[in-house]
């Protein structure tokens, strides 16, 4: 067992609470980057690398027919291991987006191919489900269970907004625990079944979920409802019958007071190792737990927690993911500390045996979670690094124009809905909250059209009513904001000039009138009957 620090080369601010590890053909990656992707990185997605004692990022791409992954906080993660044909994947439902609205999506990452220098590219795909279909949330859980030769996914717990017709303006961004039904996914066909057992009476999040077979467990968690992490254990038994699934559910009185606790599998047996999380909202729980799951059910064995530095014993929170098989990633804030540039110290915790190491490049992942809600660091990311393939020169410079540049990204300081509009703007997105009927996860902006280009104020900041932002936003009149004239419209857009289609009359003499043959009497008739 050791504990090694870790120091990230300019990639520091890019991890956050609520990240995760995953492991696709055998390579580390990083998902739920902080802030939304740059251009350097547009998929958000990136291999890490543990050199020596050091930590590398570098951008891993999509092929052309993928959808677009937004960066999710919290989400459920589940790993497909390859059966029935299907590839090694991955499953991610639901998480936080860097604006703090949820998603309901459910996305399947796989790789797509390997390029001729060895470099991965992944493919994401958008899961349709159809049916009784989970809502938005995060901080829940996924796994896989078999049963009578069929494979399903088992989705619960997670929290999310307060329903739409019970939010006020004082609990618009409250949050609540999503009710404790257990989601069953058929991949196959994309069907979604909603199952209600009387003994998950109470919702939970940020807890641990673990499956062997017909079997799911669920350790600790926290509740909302009562603020609190109870010693919870449950087993839940789903038996895959042909029609309609049977599932059962067993209260057990050996569990774990946890919440955002990180697991990691030991080995091809269901032996697994618990580390870190909470255990009240001010007490991290600095124990290690060994996992054990057989045919006789669950066990849990005590194991010795590494030597903790004194930045990790003294820190407030802490948050990391499964780094491979019997390997963690951890990071602990560095609380202030002018002298330190990052934002985190970064550790790699290993339960390995010698005989038990592996290759860097043969890194495990499961799901893992954080409820570290009240995190703040929602801005984009300005560093990054591009290194080399880990089967490329060990030991040449990792300096040769490969490093991120800043300068080849776009100023993101003056735009989005964060911006300083003006000298007196309040909007704070830590402290923002909805002034407007129609805002719900963003501040309400107007533009103002002084100067060639103009620029976009909040309509807060500019004192304006409901009623006249509406008005603006239907009509085609043009806005001042109050540092450039302070009227609510000064200018009509003009109409556009349509000309007249000017059609030329044909001449006389181009006319062509009929000849009528007549005769002397009938001429003479006609000329007496007009006279």
């Amino acid at each position: 067992m050791t504990l090694q620090a870790l120091t990230p080369v300019n990639c520091a601010s890019l991890l956050q609470p609520g990240c995760s590890l995953l492991q696709l053909d055998g390579e580390l990656l990083l998902f739920g980057q902080k802030g939304w992707p740059k251009r350097s990185c547009p998929t958000g997605v990136f291999g890490v690398r543990f050199k020596r004692d050091e930590l590398k990022l570098r951008a891993i791409s999509f092929s052309n027919d993928s959808c677009y992954l937004p960066p999710l906080r919290c989400p459920a993660v589940c790993r497909l291991d390859p059966y029935d044909g299907f590839p090694e994947s991955y499953l991610i439902h639901g998480g936080r987006t860097p604006n703090n609205e949820i998603s309901s999506s459910l996305y399947m990452l796989t790789m797509d191919s390997r390029g001729c220098n060895q470099k991965l590219t992944l493919c994401c795909k958008e899961k349709e489900l159809v049916g009784e279909v989970p809502g938005a949330r995060y901080g829940h859980t996924m796994t896989m269970v078999r049963s009578h030769g069929k494979t399903a996914c088992v989705l619960f717990g997670g929290r999310s907004y307060m329903p739409a017709g019970e939010r006020t303006t004082e609990s618009w961004n409250s949050m609540v625990d999503c009710a404790p039904q257990v989601f069953l996914f058929d991949l196959d066909f994309g069907c979604s079944s909603a199952h209600t057992l009387p003994e998950l009476s109470d919702g939970q999040s940020f807890h641990l979920a673990l499956a062997r077979e017909d079997c799911v467990y669920f350790i600790g968690g926290h509740s909302l409802t009562s603020d609190s992490r109870p010693q919870r254990l449950f087993r839940l038994r789903i038996e895959l019958l042909q029609g309609s699934p049977l599932l059962s559910c067993e209260a057990l009185n050996t569990g774990l007071s946890l919440s955002s606790a990180i697991i990691t599998r030991t080995g091809p047996t269901h032996k697994y190792i618990v580390l870190g999380g909470y255990q009240s909202d001010s007490q991290k729980r600095m124990e290690c737990t060994i996992v054990i799951l057989d045919e006789g059910g669950i066990h849990f064995e005590t194991l010795e927690p590494p030597n903790w530095t004194p930045d990790i014993l003294h820190s407030r929170t802490w948050f990391g993911g499964n780094a491979g098989e019997g390997n963690f990633l951890l990071a602990v804030p560095t609380e202030g500390k002018q002298s330190q540039p990052d934002m985190h110290y970064f550790y790699r915790i290993s339960f390995q045996t010698e005989e038990g190491k592996q290759d860097e490049g043969t890194l495990g992942c499961s799901q893992e979670s954080t409820d570290y809600d009240n995190s703040t660091p929602l801005e984009d990311s300005e560093e990054l690094y591009f290194g080399r393939e880990p089967h490329e020169l060990e030991d040449s410079s990792d300096e040769e124009g490969d490093t991120y540049n800043e300068e080849d990204e776009e100023d993101e300081s003056q735009t989005g809905y964060w911006i300083k509009c003006c000298l007196s703007c309040q909007v704070n997105s830590n402290t923002w909250e909805p002034y407007y009927s129609t805002e719900l996860h963003r501040p309400a902006m107007i533009f103002c059209s002084r100067g060639e280009e103009g620029h976009w104020v909040h309509a807060q900041c500019m004192e304006l009513s409901e009623t006249l932002l509406v008005r603006l936003s239907q009509g085609s009149k043009k806005y001042f904001c109050l540092d450039h004239g302070g009227l609510p419209f000064q200018e009509m857009t003009p109409p556009r000039q349509v000309m007249p289609l000017k059609r030329t009359p044909m001449k006389v003499k181009d006319r062509q009138f009929p000849t009528i043959k007549m005769s002397q009497a009938k001429k003479s008739f006609f000329r007496r009957l007009f006279q």
